[in-house]
């Protein structure tokens, strides 16, 4: 039986990947580790948390000794390591709190899993273990009108929360050359779907247009993101984790680009139809703010990597997954008001509402 610590498993992407992998592979042990800041919430796996080969587990990566006692309890096989600071609006207000857990604690569990496995350079690599880092394609920095980023594309992060990746990004790496620690990466575009904490553009959007508030729309709205279904990336996750070369990096995207105007507009048009009002009725709540610093202006993954060694590729297109976001968020609505409250009110006051 094989034990794997997923760290951040009650987050947005990390309650998708637990769930999957507590689902489909019953002889496995999933323990999942989590802080659970304002963005990680056990309800999220409420309807996996009875299930035998499951686990929770409250800790912080960045408390070494907790990480160290943990692993030596449990002696886990592998790692899949999600746990982040996430949001960028909250990097430039706090970049120490991001450095602090993206790097350090990604670094903590990298020493510890190093010493547990018996990594060296005088060794083998260990083919039972893996440490799998889950990174992001902000590390590439901005692209123009034209190109795709791809695992060759030189890192150029603009914020501190890309450059926090990055740096995380460049120890497992370091550390699978230097140490030969079982490693492999991936890098995706932006998720979107179920469970999504509304600090994110498409929540944010779906849970104001309900509540008949501002749609708050950085600059002009023409930055381009290329969007993954949340459920996408957890499958994909699950290729690469048991097919991928160690020491191997996989960009995993949707091929779906769109500017930040056209996907809210696309969404006023999903839920003008699915709350009975008026067409148009919801552009009217649109409203431009001033442009985040450091604001990148598009991304676009290639995975053909992905798709031509490992077989994976996205299963929904944009409209077809939006709108079973936007079914999922109206069918939850206590989800919704508990993360809505508290602190995240506060915050969301501060950022949008005041502007």
């Amino acid at each position: 039986m094989k034990k794997i610590l997923i760290t951040g498993g009650a987050g947005f992407i990390g309650s998708h990947v637990v769930r999957l992998f507590v689902n489909k592979y019953p002889d496995y042990q999933i323990f999942n580790l989590d802080k659970l800041t304002y963005a990680g919430n056990l309800e999220n796996l409420k309807d996996i948390e009875n299930k035998a080969n499951y686990k929770f587990v409250k800790g912080d990566i960045t408390d070494a000794d907790f990480i160290n006692n943990l692993f030596q309890q449990e002696k886990f096989d592998a790692v899949i390591h999600l746990a982040a600071e996430s949001h960028v609006d909250r990097s430039i207000s706090n970049p120490l709190e991001f450095v602090q857990t993206n790097v350090i604690g990604t670094v903590n569990l990298l020493n510890v899993a190093k010493h547990a496995w018996g990594c060296s350079k005088d060794k083998s690599l260990p083919a039972d273990k893996k440490f799998y880092h889950v990174s992001t394609d902000e590390v590439y920095g901005s692209l123009g009108d034209e190109g795709l980023f791809t695992e060759e594309t030189a890192y150029d992060p603009h914020s501190p929360y890309s450059a926090s990746k990055a740096a995380s990004d460049h120890f497992v790496r370091a550390y699978f050359d230097t140490y030969n620690l079982p490693v492999v990466i991936s890098n995706c575009s932006n998720n979107y779907g179920p469970n999504h904490f509304p600090e994110k553009l498409i929540p944010l959007c779906i849970h104001n247009i309900k509540n008949n508030k501002p749609l708050p729309i950085y600059g002009k709205g023409e930055n381009v993101r290329d969007w993954l279904f949340v459920e996408d990336h957890a499958n994909a996750i699950d290729v690469i984790f048991h097919n991928a070369k160690l020491g191997s990096t996989y960009n995993i995207g949707g091929h779906n680009e769109w500017t930040n105007i056209d996907v809210i507009r696309l969404l006023c048009k999903i839920m003008d139809k699915k709350l009975g009002r008026a067409a148009g009725e919801n552009e009217k709540l649109i409203t431009f703010v001033k442009d985040r610093a450091g604001h990148d202006l598009r991304y676009a993954i290639d995975s053909s990597k992905l798709q031509n060694e490992l077989g994976w590729k996205p299963s929904l297109q944009f409209e077809e997954g939006l709108g079973k976001t936007v079914d999922w968020y109206l069918a939850n609505e206590e989800w919704l008001s508990h993360v809505t409250s508290g602190d995240y009110q506060k915050y969301y006051e501060q950022q949008y509402v005041t502007r």
